[in-house]
């Protein structure tokens, strides 16, 4: 004989009830949870302050800058620089930097690519490029610039470098960077070019700015790490990247 079971509207009641309750505890749990994830962020940020690579131009000698023909010019310019990471605990891959110098916005070498290295924490890396272009297109005004240049007794270059950069934290290392950085060269030009090469060696700070790659191609500012202890967990590292991402948006808000 089968038994058939009836369910009460007392009953439907009191499984609702227990439903209801269900649904409160999840709630009160997610809250917690995102609660103690938003303190932890903060904690972290807290901790990190970030702070971005820094160059000095150190020495640039122009070995040669002239026209070969109608708006073609040829060029030869050594350089090194000083790459610095200020960061007490916190290392930075440079990868694909390339450098090349410009004239009144107009590039006058091509790109030099330069090695890849890793940089430990507050370690200082010198580096060096030798700069080349031949033939190289430029503006008709190109001669008029520099002749005005000679006028005022002094040449001034920007000498970039552009490329991509990893910071690694821990055992973690974030995605690639952009950088770019932007160094002025200013040399004693007199009224005749001189047999040597044109240098200088003032020491100057380069500028230095990085952006977040994005998959839709658009850049967005990021900042950069400072001070994280070696045996940071793989939980606190995600949340140091996520605070990374966090600092992006703040700053295009500015």
């Amino acid at each position: 004989m089968s038994q058939i079971s009836i369910k009460s509207p007392k009953h439907c009641a009191k499984h609702g009830l227990n439903v209801d309750k269900l649904y409160k505890k999840l709630f009160f749990a997610f809250s917690a949870f995102f609660t103690t994830l938003l303190s932890l962020i903060l904690i972290v940020w807290l901790i990190l302050r970030p702070a971005k690579p820094e160059f000095t131009l150190k020495e640039a000698d122009i070995f040669q800058l002239s026209l070969s023909g109608p708006n073609l010019l040829n060029s030869s310019i050594q350089l090194t620089l000083l790459s610095k990471n200020p960061n007490q605990k916190v290392g930075i891959y440079y990868d694909d930097l390339q450098v090349y110098a410009a004239y009144k916005s107009q590039q006058i070498t091509v790109d030099t690519t330069l090695p890849p290295f890793y940089q430990g924490h507050q370690d200082s890396n010198l580096l060096t490029a030798s700069l080349v272009g031949t033939g190289l297109p430029v503006a008709s005004s190109f001669n008029y610039e520099v002749g005005r240049d000679q006028t005022a007794g002094k040449l001034v270059l920007n000498l970039k470098v552009n490329g991509r950069i990893r910071w690694k934290v821990g055992t973690w290392v974030s995605g690639r960077y952009r950088i770019n950085v932007n160094c002025l060269a200013v040399m004693a030009l007199g009224p005749t070019l001189p047999t040597g090469p044109l240098s200088s060696r003032e020491g100057a700070i380069c500028s230095t700015t990085h952006f977040k790659q994005v998959k839709c191609g658009t850049s967005i500012t990021a900042s950069a790490l400072n001070g994280v202890d070696k045996d940071l967990s793989s939980k606190n590292a995600i949340v140091f990247a996520n605070r990374i991402e966090e600092e992006t948006e703040l700053h295009d808000g500015a």
